[in-house]
């Protein structure tokens, strides 16, 4: 007799009664591990056929024969096509046409000095110091402390510290005065007179063959060269020697052309290459004129009020001493990835009886032209009566004898300079935490005072500080 089969998938011990049969749990594990039943055919289905099928070619999208296809514009052209090929060449036309005569006409309206230009000065500033600023040199050095009517914070020194030549560079670099005579000395006690002072003889009132040589100031004299430092008062002794060089008496031209190549100095410094008059034949400044070719601030790029990366150009003139119409004759020049103290520029002076142009490199630069087609009285449109203080002044025209031009009209002189600080506004209280106020009594202390601000921006060679000039050129109409 055959032996019951096991229940077990696997197979295992006989049932002895005491367990119960498992044969649900085998048929369970059995299902487990079959295979999946088969799916019903479709008419997607991959299933391999046993018997050939015959498929229907799809209709092929080949293009046909070219030679075969209907081209009814080649039969019959379109009339508006014609037009509209003569309409779009001839407006194309029509746009360089006009962009060439505009071009044109802007070119010719460019004013240009016509007239034979002579050289009046030629520097390279080969000669040594002496040579330079000596007896037969083209440069003198004016030497105050007074402040130069701009409440300026340097003294102008005849020291070769602050002006010297070097490999045919200019160098005008400003210095501090404790250097030379202590800190202490600068804020208490200590009494500074420039015994080579220069005030009598390039101050203009006083130059020979000036029309307005009022006598000898006194006062004026000695705010001009000397100073008191007092810690009871906040006076002080001007806490930076620089220099201001010019060609008074040495040369000036009446019309013409003035070039300098120069590179700008860092700090908060003033450089500057303008012009004055050689006779006050007007009166006092502003009445004479004043030609600003180049002004700057040596303020890094992020100073809000344009820093080294701006220079401006600019014309002073006004009827009265203290009535300038300057802010209606400025303009400006910036540069955008750069600024004018990494590398040297030419600032250029274009000056005629009929327009004035200050421009740097170029004349696509310009910082300011002006036409001379109207009279500068008319061009300021000043009020008939002003007042100085409580007293009503009835404005007369200073310039009523002369031309457009006036007072423009007459021999100008170069100057070059670097300034410290200042009180007349040129850099503007609470911007780029200025350490001064215009209006404070200590203006000049308080500059002193913050020297640890100011003075790491000048740079430890003496060059970053120093505004360095290759050359001046000047030519006059002749």
């Amino acid at each position: 007799m055959p032996l019951p089969r096991n229940t077990s998938y696997y197979g295992g011990r006989p049932n002895t009664g005491d367990s119960p049969i498992r044969v649900a749990s085998g048929i369970r594990l059995r299902e487990t591990f079959a295979a999946p039943p088969a799916r019903p055919l479709t008419a997607v289905s991959t299933a391999v056929s046993l018997t050939p099928s015959k498929t229907t070619r799809m209709r092929s999208t080949m293009l046909e024969d070219p030679t075969t296809l209907d081209k009814p514009w080649v039969t019959k052209k379109d009339p508006y096509a014609r037009i509209a090929y003569i309409l779009t060449y001839s407006v194309a036309f029509l746009g360089v046409a006009a962009s060439a005569l505009r071009i044109y006409f802007g070119y010719k309206s460019v004013p240009l000095i016509t007239g034979n230009l002579c050289m009046v000065l030629d520097e390279d500033f080969n000669s040594d110091t002496d040579t330079t600023f000596g007896p037969n040199g083209n440069w003198v050095r004016e030497v105050q402390l007074g402040g130069f009517g701009n409440g300026e914070f340097e003294m102008a020194t005849s020291s070769s510290n602050n002006s010297y030549t070097s490999d045919g560079y200019l160098y005008i670099t400003p210095t501090l005065t404790s250097n030379v005579i202590g800190s202490d000395a600068v804020f208490n006690g200590y009494t500074y007179n420039l015994t080579d002072c220069t005030y009598n003889s390039t101050t203009p009132g006083a130059n020979p063959g000036s029309s307005n040589i009022t006598g000898f100031d006194a006062a004026a004299y000695y705010q001009a060269c000397g100073a008191v430092s007092n810690s009871t008062t906040g006076t002080i002794i001007n806490p930076v020697q620089s220099a201001r060089i010019t060609t008074l008496n040495k040369a000036s031209i009446r019309y013409g052309r003035v070039e300098v190549r120069a590179k700008l100095p860092r700090g908060y410094l003033w450089p500057a290459i303008w012009m004055l008059p050689v006779n006050d034949t007007y009166g006092p400044w502003p009445l004479s004129g004043e030609i600003d070719i180049m002004e700057s601030r040596g303020n890094a790029r992020s100073y809000p009020d344009q820093g080294i990366d701006y220079v401006r150009g600019s014309l002073n003139w006004g009827p009265l001493s203290f009535l300038n119409a300057v802010y209606k004759t400025f303009g400006w020049w910036t540069q955008r990835r750069t600024d004018y103290g990494e590398d040297f520029h030419t600032y250029t002076l274009e000056w005629t009886d009929s327009f004035l142009r200050m421009y740097v490199d170029t004349r696509l630069h310009y910082m300011l032209e002006l036409s001379f087609n109207e009279p500068f009285f008319t061009r300021g449109n000043f009020p008939s009566v002003v007042e100085n203080g409580t007293e009503p002044i009835v404005l007369q025209n200073p310039w009523i004898n002369g031309t457009n031009a006036t007072p423009f009209d007459q021999p100008f002189y170069l100057i070059l300079d670097l300034a410290v600080g200042g009180t007349n506004g040129w850099f503007p209280d609470n911007a780029g935490n200025k350490p001064w106020l215009d209006n404070s009594k200590t203006a000049m202390l308080d500059f002193a005072q913050a020297q640890d601000t100011w003075y790491p921006t000048w740079g430890s060679d003496g060059e970053s500080s120093s505004l360095i000039v290759d050359s001046v050129k000047m030519w006059e109409l002749c």
